[in-house]
């Protein structure tokens, strides 16, 4: 996803510039992250047209005889890399759900346990991939810049408050987020994102997987999004919607765990008659993404240990057979 704005344009001057830069860029892009949308703001900026290939469910880099498949583009000379996101990839947010550990949460070392395993994930028991190991992540201001639209709120503009945790972004948050958009001529959205803690707090677990500088980058992704509040206050406040002018505040269909004190955090915004359910018409959520993941690993190791056994009771028979000539 790329916000509006967010990436530079082609080559400019001369004769080139006349003809537009079309680039190409390709993936599985399974379970979207601030990586991937990294990515892509970084590859658009290279042309002035971006296509984007979706790899299909056998994800590979080389081709059936054993070939890079950018191969010829790359003899070609017309082969570019983007510069990687450090401190995020699919693998690691999918060991984060498996091992349903906490580090994540904070700039702390991780616990033994999932550095042990951090290795383990997206390869077979006996493969190896040079892609795997996941540097800390480390939030710095150039890389929310990097982001941000920049866009203040203009003369017109209807002001749409968003709050929740926004973990592991999904097309889920993307559709309601589309839906909000839609509810004005001229939205400003403001994406509220609560402090880890209190994600933990209502929803238990080790969520969230992603912390909140994760999120923050996740969000701010999202062309639908103009302003992201930071560690959000988890009950919409009279001081909040003042200082944001904000006019509608909206919120999806799933449950609304009350505040610490047993308040509703809308309390304020429904007194003020503002605020509106939105059905993102989604069934897409967090809690399922993790599901499937947990699913989808169980039977892998259920393959892997079906045919490591096979593959042992065959060693054992030619074993046999290797004594009974003698």
């Amino acid at each position: 996803m790329l916000r509006n704005g967010a990436a530079g344009g082609g080559p400019a001057g001369g004769a080139a510039a006349q003809r537009p830069v079309r680039v190409w860029c390709d993936g599985c892009y399974d379970m979207v992250h601030y990586g991937h949308s990294n990515q892509l703001r970084q590859a658009r900026a290279m042309g002035d047209y971006l296509i984007v290939g979706v790899h299909t469910d056998d994800d590979i880099t080389l081709t059936v005889d054993g070939k890079d498949t950018y191969e010829e583009v790359k003899t070609a000379g017309r082969y570019r890399e983007c510069k990687r996101t450090q401190g995020v990839s699919t693998t690691d947010l999918v060991g984060r759900m498996l091992l349903m550990t906490k580090a994540h949460h904070s700039n702390i070392d991780e616990d033994l346990d999932y550095r042990k395993h951090t290795d383990n994930f997206g390869k077979g028991p006996k493969g190896h991939s040079p892609w795997t190991g996941v540097s800390q992540f480390l939030q710095t201001s150039q890389k929310i810049i990097q982001f941000a639209s920049g866009k203040e709120p203009q003369p017109g503009d209807t002001i749409i408050y968003v709050a929740g945790a926004f973990d592991l972004f999904h097309i889920g948050h993307v559709d309601f987020l589309e839906k909000v958009h839609q509810l004005a001529e001229k939205p400003y959205i403001i994406a509220g994102l609560h402090f880890d803690q209190e994600v933990n707090r209502y929803k238990g677990k080790n969520y969230p997987i992603m912390n909140i500088h994760e999120r923050t980058l996740s969000v701010l992704a999202c062309r639908y999004v103009s302003e992201v509040v930071i560690g959000a206050p988890y009950a919409v406040t009279a001081d909040l919607l003042d200082h944001f002018r904000v006019t509608l505040v909206c919120h999806g269909m799933t449950e609304v765990v009350p505040d610490k004190d047993g308040s509703d955090p809308y309390e304020e915004p429904k007194r003020r008659g503002i605020f509106q359910l939105v059905d993102s018409g989604s069934n897409l959520t967090t809690d399922l993404i993790v599901q499937r993941i947990i699913k989808n690993r169980l039977e892998f190791e259920a393959r892997n240990q079906k045919k490591e056994a096979k593959e042992l009771a065959v060693l054992e028979a030619m074993k046999r057979l290797e004594e009974e000539k003698h």
